[in-house]
Protein backbone atom coordinates (compact mmCIF):
# COMPACT_ATOMS: atom_id res chain seq x y z
CA UNK A 1 0.00 0.00 0.00
CA UNK A 2 1.39 3.37 -0.96
CA UNK A 3 2.30 5.48 2.07
CA UNK A 4 0.12 8.56 2.55
CA UNK A 5 1.47 12.06 1.97
CA UNK A 6 1.97 12.83 5.66
CA UNK A 7 4.00 9.67 6.21
CA UNK A 8 6.14 10.16 3.09
CA UNK A 9 7.08 13.72 3.97
CA UNK A 10 7.63 13.05 7.67
CA UNK A 11 9.77 9.98 6.98
CA UNK A 12 12.01 12.04 4.67
CA UNK A 13 12.51 14.83 7.21
CA UNK A 14 13.07 12.35 10.06
CA UNK A 15 15.71 10.57 7.98
CA UNK A 16 17.44 13.90 7.31
CA UNK A 17 17.40 14.87 11.00
CA UNK A 18 18.78 11.47 11.98
CA UNK A 19 21.78 12.30 9.78
CA UNK A 20 22.06 15.71 11.45
CA UNK A 21 20.75 17.46 8.34
CA UNK A 22 18.04 20.10 8.64
CA UNK A 23 16.05 19.93 5.42
CA UNK A 24 15.26 23.62 5.63
CA UNK A 25 18.78 24.95 6.23
CA UNK A 26 20.65 26.93 3.56
CA UNK A 27 18.88 25.28 0.61
CA UNK A 28 19.85 27.80 -2.01
CA UNK A 29 22.36 28.51 -4.67
CA UNK A 30 23.30 31.88 -6.14
CA UNK A 31 24.05 30.58 -9.64
CA UNK A 32 20.53 31.13 -10.96
CA UNK A 33 19.03 34.57 -11.50
CA UNK A 34 15.92 33.68 -9.49
CA UNK A 35 17.82 31.58 -6.98
CA UNK A 36 19.31 34.22 -4.73
CA UNK A 37 18.27 32.76 -1.39
CA UNK A 38 14.62 32.45 -2.12
CA UNK A 39 11.70 30.21 -1.50
CA UNK A 40 10.90 27.70 -4.22
CA UNK A 41 8.92 29.34 -7.02
CA UNK A 42 6.08 28.09 -9.21
CA UNK A 43 6.36 28.37 -12.99
CA UNK A 44 4.66 31.80 -12.82
CA UNK A 45 7.06 33.21 -10.21
CA UNK A 46 4.73 32.82 -7.23
CA UNK A 47 6.47 31.38 -4.14
CA UNK A 48 5.47 28.12 -2.54
CA UNK A 49 4.46 28.26 1.13
CA UNK A 50 4.50 26.10 4.23
CA UNK A 51 5.43 22.45 3.94
CA UNK A 52 6.14 22.71 0.19
CA UNK A 53 9.01 25.10 0.94
CA UNK A 54 10.71 22.44 3.07
CA UNK A 55 10.04 19.64 0.61
CA UNK A 56 11.39 21.48 -2.44
CA UNK A 57 14.34 22.98 -0.55
CA UNK A 58 15.22 19.45 0.53
CA UNK A 59 14.91 18.11 -3.01
CA UNK A 60 17.09 20.94 -4.34
CA UNK A 61 19.84 20.24 -1.82
CA UNK A 62 19.71 16.48 -2.32
CA UNK A 63 19.88 16.71 -6.09
CA UNK A 64 22.05 19.79 -6.50
CA UNK A 65 19.59 22.07 -8.30
CA UNK A 66 20.61 25.73 -8.51
CA UNK A 67 17.31 26.92 -9.99
CA UNK A 68 14.43 27.45 -7.54
CA UNK A 69 11.67 27.16 -10.20
CA UNK A 70 9.38 24.12 -10.35
CA UNK A 71 6.49 23.08 -12.57
CA UNK A 72 4.35 20.09 -13.45
CA UNK A 73 4.78 17.94 -16.55
CA UNK A 74 1.72 19.61 -18.11
CA UNK A 75 2.90 23.15 -17.32
CA UNK A 76 6.26 22.42 -18.94
CA UNK A 77 4.51 21.13 -22.04
CA UNK A 78 2.26 24.19 -22.24
CA UNK A 79 5.39 26.39 -22.12
CA UNK A 80 6.91 24.49 -25.03
CA UNK A 81 9.30 22.40 -22.95
CA UNK A 82 9.60 18.72 -22.14
CA UNK A 83 10.86 16.81 -19.13
CA UNK A 84 13.99 14.85 -20.02
CA UNK A 85 13.50 11.12 -20.26
CA UNK A 86 14.29 9.30 -17.02
CA UNK A 87 13.99 12.37 -14.78
CA UNK A 88 12.28 11.81 -11.42
CA UNK A 89 9.95 14.49 -10.07
CA UNK A 90 9.54 15.73 -6.51
CA UNK A 91 6.49 15.55 -4.28
CA UNK A 92 4.39 18.69 -3.78
CA UNK A 93 1.19 18.74 -1.75
CA UNK A 94 -2.09 20.50 -2.27
CA UNK A 95 -4.47 21.13 0.62
CA UNK A 96 -8.12 22.10 0.29
CA UNK A 97 -11.53 21.12 1.60
CA UNK A 98 -14.78 19.79 0.24
CA UNK A 99 -18.21 20.63 1.56
CA UNK A 100 -20.47 17.67 2.20
CA UNK A 101 -24.16 17.76 3.16
CA UNK A 102 -25.01 15.31 5.92
CA UNK A 103 -28.03 14.49 8.06
CA UNK A 104 -27.67 15.37 11.73
CA UNK A 105 -28.28 12.20 13.76
CA UNK A 106 -30.06 14.09 16.57
CA UNK A 107 -32.22 16.60 14.70
CA UNK A 108 -32.63 14.86 11.35
CA UNK A 109 -31.83 18.15 9.63
CA UNK A 110 -29.35 18.64 6.83
CA UNK A 111 -26.09 20.36 7.68
CA UNK A 112 -23.01 21.21 5.66
CA UNK A 113 -19.62 20.05 6.89
CA UNK A 114 -16.21 21.05 5.55
CA UNK A 115 -13.87 18.10 5.17
CA UNK A 116 -10.18 18.96 4.72
CA UNK A 117 -8.09 16.84 2.41
CA UNK A 118 -4.54 16.75 1.10
CA UNK A 119 -3.19 15.19 -2.06
CA UNK A 120 0.24 14.98 -3.59
CA UNK A 121 1.38 15.72 -7.11
CA UNK A 122 4.71 15.76 -8.92
CA UNK A 123 6.78 18.81 -9.81
CA UNK A 124 10.00 19.03 -11.80
CA UNK A 125 12.82 21.51 -11.43
CA UNK A 126 13.52 23.56 -14.57
CA UNK A 127 16.96 21.94 -14.68
CA UNK A 128 15.16 18.69 -15.50
CA UNK A 129 13.29 20.29 -18.39
CA UNK A 130 14.47 21.22 -21.89
CA UNK A 131 13.00 23.71 -24.35
CA UNK A 132 11.56 26.26 -21.92
CA UNK A 133 11.75 30.01 -22.64
CA UNK A 134 15.27 31.30 -21.98
CA UNK A 135 14.48 33.28 -18.82
CA UNK A 136 13.91 30.03 -16.92
CA UNK A 137 17.62 29.26 -17.37
CA UNK A 138 19.07 32.77 -16.90
CA UNK A 139 22.22 32.95 -14.75
CA UNK A 140 22.45 35.27 -11.79
CA UNK A 141 23.13 38.95 -11.99
CA UNK A 142 25.02 40.72 -9.16
CA UNK A 143 23.26 40.17 -5.86
CA UNK A 144 21.89 42.81 -3.53
CA UNK A 145 24.97 44.19 -1.79
CA UNK A 146 25.53 43.23 1.89
CA UNK A 147 24.87 46.73 3.24
CA UNK A 148 21.52 47.02 1.46
CA UNK A 149 20.58 43.51 2.56
CA UNK A 150 21.24 44.27 6.23
CA UNK A 151 19.44 47.61 5.99
CA UNK A 152 16.39 45.72 4.77
CA UNK A 153 16.61 43.35 7.76
CA UNK A 154 16.94 46.32 10.15
CA UNK A 155 13.83 47.91 8.67
CA UNK A 156 11.91 44.64 8.79
CA UNK A 157 12.47 44.05 12.50
CA UNK A 158 12.02 47.72 13.43
CA UNK A 159 8.59 47.66 11.79
CA UNK A 160 7.42 44.88 14.15
CA UNK A 161 7.89 47.23 17.13
CA UNK A 162 8.85 44.22 19.21
CA UNK A 163 10.51 45.10 22.54
CA UNK A 164 14.05 43.83 21.86
CA UNK A 165 16.58 44.14 24.68
CA UNK A 166 20.30 43.38 24.59
CA UNK A 167 22.62 41.90 27.17
CA UNK A 168 23.84 38.59 28.54
CA UNK A 169 24.74 35.55 26.44
CA UNK A 170 21.33 34.01 25.71
CA UNK A 171 18.71 34.69 23.05
CA UNK A 172 15.11 34.04 24.11
CA UNK A 173 11.55 35.35 24.13
CA UNK A 174 9.86 35.95 27.51
CA UNK A 175 6.10 35.75 27.09
CA UNK A 176 5.27 37.14 30.57
CA UNK A 177 7.07 40.44 29.93
CA UNK A 178 6.52 40.15 26.16
CA UNK A 179 10.16 40.94 25.47
CA UNK A 180 12.86 39.53 23.19
CA UNK A 181 16.27 39.20 24.82
CA UNK A 182 19.35 39.15 22.56
CA UNK A 183 23.09 39.02 23.27
CA UNK A 184 24.95 42.15 22.17
CA UNK A 185 25.26 42.55 18.41
CA UNK A 186 29.04 42.24 18.74
CA UNK A 187 28.69 38.74 20.20
CA UNK A 188 27.65 37.29 16.82
CA UNK A 189 30.09 36.19 14.13
CA UNK A 190 28.39 38.45 11.58
CA UNK A 191 25.31 40.60 11.03
CA UNK A 192 23.44 37.89 9.15
CA UNK A 193 23.76 35.47 12.09
CA UNK A 194 22.43 38.17 14.42
CA UNK A 195 19.36 38.82 12.28
CA UNK A 196 18.66 35.13 11.68
CA UNK A 197 18.71 34.59 15.46
CA UNK A 198 16.46 37.62 15.90
CA UNK A 199 14.10 36.13 13.29
CA UNK A 200 13.88 32.97 15.43
CA UNK A 201 13.02 34.91 18.57
CA UNK A 202 10.58 37.26 16.84
CA UNK A 203 8.78 34.21 15.44
CA UNK A 204 8.35 33.16 19.10
CA UNK A 205 7.10 36.72 19.77
CA UNK A 206 4.18 36.13 17.40
CA UNK A 207 2.80 33.42 19.74
CA UNK A 208 1.67 36.01 22.32
CA UNK A 209 -2.13 35.99 22.99
CA UNK A 210 -2.39 39.51 21.59
CA UNK A 211 -0.97 38.32 18.26
CA UNK A 212 -1.40 34.76 16.93
CA UNK A 213 -2.13 33.15 20.33
CA UNK A 214 -0.16 30.01 19.48
CA UNK A 215 -0.05 27.34 22.18
CA UNK A 216 1.02 23.71 21.87
CA UNK A 217 0.13 22.87 25.46
CA UNK A 218 3.69 23.32 26.70
CA UNK A 219 3.93 22.81 30.46
CA UNK A 220 7.66 22.79 31.11
CA UNK A 221 10.99 23.33 29.41
CA UNK A 222 11.85 20.50 27.03
CA UNK A 223 8.43 18.85 26.73
CA UNK A 224 6.78 18.09 23.38
CA UNK A 225 4.87 21.38 23.38
CA UNK A 226 8.17 23.21 23.88
CA UNK A 227 9.81 21.22 21.06
CA UNK A 228 6.88 21.94 18.73
CA UNK A 229 7.15 25.70 19.36
CA UNK A 230 10.92 25.58 18.81
CA UNK A 231 10.36 23.84 15.49
CA UNK A 232 7.93 26.59 14.45
CA UNK A 233 10.51 29.25 15.37
CA UNK A 234 13.24 27.35 13.51
CA UNK A 235 11.13 27.17 10.35
CA UNK A 236 9.95 30.76 10.75
CA UNK A 237 13.56 31.92 10.93
CA UNK A 238 14.41 29.92 7.78
CA UNK A 239 11.44 31.35 5.84
CA UNK A 240 12.07 34.92 6.95
CA UNK A 241 15.84 34.66 6.33
CA UNK A 242 15.09 33.49 2.79
CA UNK A 243 12.74 36.42 2.26
CA UNK A 244 15.43 38.83 3.51
CA UNK A 245 18.19 37.10 1.51
CA UNK A 246 20.19 36.28 4.64
CA UNK A 247 22.65 33.37 4.66
CA UNK A 248 23.37 32.59 8.31
CA UNK A 249 25.48 29.74 9.62
CA UNK A 250 23.75 27.18 11.89
CA UNK A 251 23.39 28.18 15.53
CA UNK A 252 25.23 25.69 17.71
CA UNK A 253 22.38 25.36 20.22
CA UNK A 254 19.98 24.21 17.50
CA UNK A 255 21.77 20.87 17.33
CA UNK A 256 20.47 20.14 20.84
CA UNK A 257 16.88 20.44 19.61
CA UNK A 258 17.15 17.72 16.98
CA UNK A 259 16.43 14.86 19.41
CA UNK A 260 13.31 16.59 20.73
CA UNK A 261 12.10 17.40 17.20
CA UNK A 262 12.57 13.75 16.22
CA UNK A 263 10.42 12.65 19.15
CA UNK A 264 7.63 15.00 18.10
CA UNK A 265 7.78 13.97 14.43
CA UNK A 266 7.87 10.24 15.19
CA UNK A 267 4.84 10.53 17.47
CA UNK A 268 2.75 12.55 15.01
CA UNK A 269 3.11 12.22 11.25
CA UNK A 270 1.28 15.54 10.78
CA UNK A 271 3.48 17.52 13.17
CA UNK A 272 5.84 18.90 10.50
CA UNK A 273 2.84 20.05 8.43
CA UNK A 274 1.40 21.79 11.49
CA UNK A 275 4.74 23.42 12.35
CA UNK A 276 5.26 24.62 8.77
CA UNK A 277 1.74 26.06 8.65
CA UNK A 278 2.24 27.93 11.93
CA UNK A 279 5.64 29.19 10.76
CA UNK A 280 4.09 30.43 7.53
CA UNK A 281 1.34 32.18 9.50
CA UNK A 282 3.94 33.82 11.75
CA UNK A 283 6.02 35.08 8.81
CA UNK A 284 2.90 36.35 7.03
CA UNK A 285 1.98 38.21 10.24
CA UNK A 286 5.45 39.79 10.40
CA UNK A 287 5.29 40.80 6.74
CA UNK A 288 1.87 42.31 7.43
CA UNK A 289 3.44 44.57 10.06
CA UNK A 290 5.76 46.00 7.40
CA UNK A 291 2.71 47.15 5.45
CA UNK A 292 1.16 48.72 8.55
CA UNK A 293 4.38 50.56 9.33
CA UNK A 294 4.53 51.89 5.77
CA UNK A 295 0.93 53.08 6.09
CA UNK A 296 1.74 54.83 9.38
CA UNK A 297 4.69 56.64 7.80
CA UNK A 298 2.56 57.79 4.89
CA UNK A 299 -0.26 59.08 7.11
Amino acid sequence: MKADVYTRVTDKIVADLERGVRTWFKPWNAEHAAGRITRPLRFNGEPYNGINVLMLWGAAVERGFAAPIWMTFRQAKELGGHVRKGEKGSLVVYANKITRTEIDADTGEEEERDIPFMKGYTAFNVEQIEGLPSHYYTLAEPRLDPVARIERAVACFAATRADVRHGGNRAYYAIVSDTVQMPPFEAFRDAESYYATLAHEVTHWTRHPSRLDRDFGRKRWGDEGYAAEELVAELGSAFLSADLELTPEPREDHAAYIASWLKVLRNDKRAIFTAAAHAQRAVDFLHGLQTKETERAAA
